[in-house]
């Protein structure tokens, strides 16, 4: 028998075009326009999968994912959201809410009947498993600062969704600047720990002594200048989420202490005798390889494990270049905003400027080269020149770039990167000669010189 897979989606065509592709895999279709229409259907038949759209008129994705949940016949159908609005706290909250999958548009042929054929094969080993628990609540404060819509980020929002209502311990990786304090941050906004306390060390900000009575607080006359009792970050995150930041950089000796604080979820004050317990969740972040420094044994391996309970890997910004785009504006808003400056946008050539740089500080680095590209620009269009130097020569280096990396560029962009570059070649090939390269291209001569001007062609 086959399965039935429910479209709800209120853009006719991509339900037909959709529906076609599945029937012609062998796939029985339901089709509904909306969340009510689909509950209507849900009421007298329970498909095999669903694909829903999430901003709908009458009931949108959340609803009906709301709805699913709420039902103990339909709880544990996978739903797949298909969307434009890749934004991060759409995917959090799809997947927070028991979404399967997410896949925002416009999106493959192939890539949604693989999603299907994954989404079916899991149901079908487990289907009386609910994957995430329903739980209702508003949007927490600052899931907007985590932007990106690419393949690998909507993994990261993926993970953030179903590790966020356990309690689990969470090990975060990731080079500096690609914001992985951002990521601890939504995992405790959409926990149930989300109005109690988050408390964020940095173990590499402070000598061993200092961090010590940093994490577990010290009494009243342990060390010179102890005047009193204080209490340590372990205490005041009871009750809610630590985060603790550069964990490799843990002395040996603190991360003996820091093993047993997992262990037991117990300490002592620094010159204390009474043991402290405590419930907190623990969430540590590291840009080493801390498999690494286990094999050369300057990272505990017992410890190592104890933190590598769920592993959340944040890509470089230059692994995902489609999302350069949306946070350089992000940005450009932000500190529009906060100088008093009209966000006006960016140029076509700055916007390629910021595709072809490598961002070694990753996004750290790109917030940064947009603040000061904001305050050099005071209000005009952002263009090259308003970008560090470095940027500018990074560019010049990275102008060979490969036809994929046209994807990552808004339309009307990569079309003058792509004409740019053919005539480029051409004039390349013909040695010079423009009247060789205007008939190489098949255009006439004035149209090739109108075009060299345009793009700022050297000649």
């Amino acid at each position: 028998m086959s399965a039935l897979i429910l479209i709800v989606d209120d853009e006719a065509n991509l339900r037909m075009t959709l529906a076609q592709i599945l029937s012609a895999r062998g796939y029985s279709v339901l089709e509904a326009d909306d969340g009510s229409a689909a509950v209507e259907l849900l009421r007298d038949n329970t498909p095999d999968l669903i694909f829903s759209d999430w901003k709908m008129p009458q009931m949108g994705g959340e609803e009906l994912l709301q709805h699913l949940r709420g039902e103990p016949r339909l709880a544990s159908i996978p739903v797949i959201v298909i969307t434009a609005f890749g934004s991060s706290h759409t995917a959090i909250e799809a997947v927070r809410l028991g979404a399967y999958d997410f896949v925002t548009k416009p999106f493959d042929l192939d890539e949604i009947v693989l999603a299907a054929e994954r989404a079916l094969d899991h149901a079908s080993l487990n289907r009386e498993v609910v994957r995430l628990r329903h739980r209702t609540g508003q949007s927490p404060h600052g899931t907007g600062r985590l932007i990106g819509s690419s393949g690998p980020m909507l993994d990261v929002f993926i993970m953030i969704g179903k590790v966020a209502e356990t309690d689990s311990t969470v090990l975060i990786s990731g080079e500096s600047g690609t914001g992985k304090e951002l990521v601890a941050e939504a995992i405790h906004n959409y926990s149930q720990r989300k109005n109690k306390p988050f408390v964020v060390v940095n173990c590499a900000a402070l000598p061993e002594n200092l961090l010590e009575t940093e994490l577990f607080g010290h009494e009243r006359g342990a060390f010179t200048g102890a005047i009193g009792r204080k209490a340590g970050r372990f205490e005041q995150a009871d009750t809610g989420t630590i985060f603790l930041d550069e964990i490799g950089e843990l002395s040996p000796n603190l991360q003996s202490k820091l093993l047993r604080v997992l262990q037991e979820h117990a300490f002592q004050r620094v010159g204390g005798a009474e043991t402290i317990r405590g419930d907190f969740r623990v969430i540590a972040a590291t840009n080493r390889d801390l498999q690494a420094c286990v094999r050369e044994k300057v990272f505990r391996e017992d410890l190592f494990y104890r933190l590598n309970v769920v592993r959340i890997a944040i890509p470089p910004l230059r692994e995902r270049r489609s999302d350069i785009v949306p946070l350089a504006e992000h940005f450009l808003h932000l500190y529009s905003g906060k100088n008093g400056v009209a966000a006006v946008g960016f140029s076509d050539e700055a916007i390629l400027l910021l595709q072809n740089y490598f961002y070694p500080g990753n996004v750290r680095e790109l917030e940064n080269m947009v603040e000061r590209a904001v305050l050099m620009a005071r209000g005009r269009v952002l263009m090259p020149e308003h970008f560090p130097e470095r940027a500018e020569k990074n560019g010049e280096k990275s102008s060979q770039r490969s036809e994929i990396d046209l994807l990552s560029l808004p339309f009307h962009v990569a079309i003058g990167e792509l004409e740019k570059r053919l005539i480029e070649k051409a004039i390349q090939e013909a040695a010079g000669n423009k009247s060789e390269a205007a008939n190489r291209l098949q255009i006439n001569r004035r149209l090739l010189y109108n075009k060299i001007s345009e793009h700022k062609i050297d000649q």
